[in-house]
């Protein structure tokens, strides 16, 4: 998924026998209106229209490109509005900084050229390197200054459940800002202004986990050559090689990139889970609390018959997994929760929340609220001893997530919110979230001030209206 530091007309040839790109074209004209916010689903399914959702997840998503031309003025202009050049001249006086917020660069010769300045970024120094340098101006995470983009990508990581970024590339007439190169990312572009050339090819490296930069002589041919005009979308799967340049003799181009399901693979959460199944299970099996043989971490290779013995501990381990209920808490989880947009406000259009005005009672009925933004989750005490750790129900939340960070790596700046509480009150958390409205004096709990407590806990945290 994007880093927190976060093409398909052609000659139509797919090895697979599939549907390509050429033949998704579409003249949707009459059929599409702007996005649809009402829920995370009703988001992408307007998003990606006419494609319907279960099409583009069976022949698509981490398969191959799809390309969706739309011959439609209105969503053109929608498009257009959620991101302008000019825009940047307002954005400059709050404060970017080169490196940080703004990249400035152009590909020649196949080489990515950076040609930031150093400090504050000032719009007239970008306007003069994209006139007169021909440079590609790369801004990154639109959605901590512009609400647009906060409405679009809180929507997509309450429905993909993955972190989602963002980048707007701006590019001159008869020119290219980066070389061919492949992402870690499912990406999805949005041509927001002018025109832009983009060439796909085949992957070197399907499904690949890191970017990187691939050379003319290795990538071949385009399996897809097509122009994205306003209005259009794109998607391609992570690995997929690709370049973009505006063509000569036109206005410059403007197009946003949205990406998604960095490090979110099977292999991403064996690793991230493992740990803690190993912790629970040789609690049970004293032959994972045996001890290796003397100065086995001193020897170059791994003796065979340790290979061995570490193959029948992950025997083991798989067949232990499928009789538990579940895994302890993982980092993938809280990593996620603790970095991701807070909800969109739609009334005042800021990230700030505040419990509700009617206070819970224990005669009140509650209902739980912004359940995409909430994980509930079982996991060792943390505050107490690895001999005496006991289970603890935890719930975290990014409700209280600042905006301003989002994607920018920033971890002294992240915060884990949430609450904590015994493992005796998973039953009555359970019926909270089942979403229907629940009477306090009715929860799963053994006294009455246990349910009266719980409820508060979670009204403070703004994760229940009070009916």
């Amino acid at each position: 998924m994007p880093k927190k530091k976060g093409k398909p007309t052609g000659d139509g040839k797919e090895e697979d026998g599939s549907v390509s790109c050429k033949q998704m074209k579409m003249d949707v004209s009459d059929s599409l209106s702007a996005l649809n916010f009402s829920s995370p689903t009703a988001l992408f399914e307007s998003l990606i229209s006419p494609i319907k959702v279960e099409t583009f997840f069976k022949e698509f998503w981490e398969q191959k490109p799809l390309l969706i031309q739309r011959n439609d003025p209105s969503l053109a202009t929608y498009y257009q509005s959620l991101f302008k050049f000019s825009d940047l001249n307002r954005l400059c006086l709050l404060g970017l900084y080169y490196g940080k917020d703004v990249n400035v660069c152009r590909c020649i010769n196949g080489k990515k050229k950076v040609l930031n300045k150093d400090g504050k970024v000032h719009f007239l120094q970008l306007r003069k390197d994209f006139d007169q340098k021909r440079a590609t101006i790369q801004f990154h995470q639109p959605q901590r200054f512009k609400n647009e983009f906060w409405r679009i990508q809180e929507k997509l990581e309450c429905y993909f459940g993955s972190l989602v970024g963002s980048n707007v590339y701006m590019t001159p007439a008869g020119s290219q800002g980066l070389p061919p190169h492949y992402d870690d990312v499912e990406v999805f572009i949005l041509q927001l202004e002018g025109e832009k050339h983009w060439r796909l090819y085949s992957p070197t490296v399907p499904l690949a986990r890191e970017y990187s930069v691939e050379p003319e002589e290795r990538i071949g041919t385009p399996t897809h050559d097509f122009t994205l005009k306003p209005g259009d979308l794109l998607y391609f799967p992570r690995g997929t090689i690709h370049q973009a340049e505006t063509p000569s003799g036109l206005a410059h181009s403007t197009h946003v990139t949205i990406s998604t399901y960095q490090n979110n693979s099977w292999g991403d959460f064996l690793l991230d889970s493992i740990s803690g199944l190993v912790f629970d299970i040789a609690k049970e099996d004293v032959a994972l609390r045996t001890g290796m043989p003397l100065k086995m971490l001193m020897q170059v290779d791994t003796p065979a018959a340790a290979k061995r013995k570490l193959s029948g501990f992950l025997r083991t381990l798989a067949d232990r997994l499928e009789d538990r209920k579940g895994l302890l808490s993982s980092d993938m989880k809280k990593d996620f929760v603790m970095y991701r947009l807070p909800p969109y406000c739609e009334e005042t259009g800021t990230d700030v929340l505040e419990p509700g005005d009617k206070f819970p009672t224990f005669d009140s009925k509650i209902r739980l609220q912004f359940r995409d933004h909430v994980v509930l989750t079982v996991g060792p005490d943390q505050n107490q001893s690895d001999e005496a750790q006991q289970k603890m129900v935890y719930i975290y939340h990014s409700l209280k997530n600042l905006r301003e960070t989002h994607m920018m790596g920033d971890e002294a700046e992240a915060r884990m919110h949430g609450l904590r509480f015994p493992l005796s009150h998973m039953d009555a958390l359970k019926q909270i979230w089942s979403g229907s409205a629940v009477p306090i004096k009715d929860l799963k709990l053994d006294t009455d001030e246990e349910k009266s407590n719980l409820a508060v806990s979670l009204w403070t945290e703004c994760l229940i209206h009070v009916l």
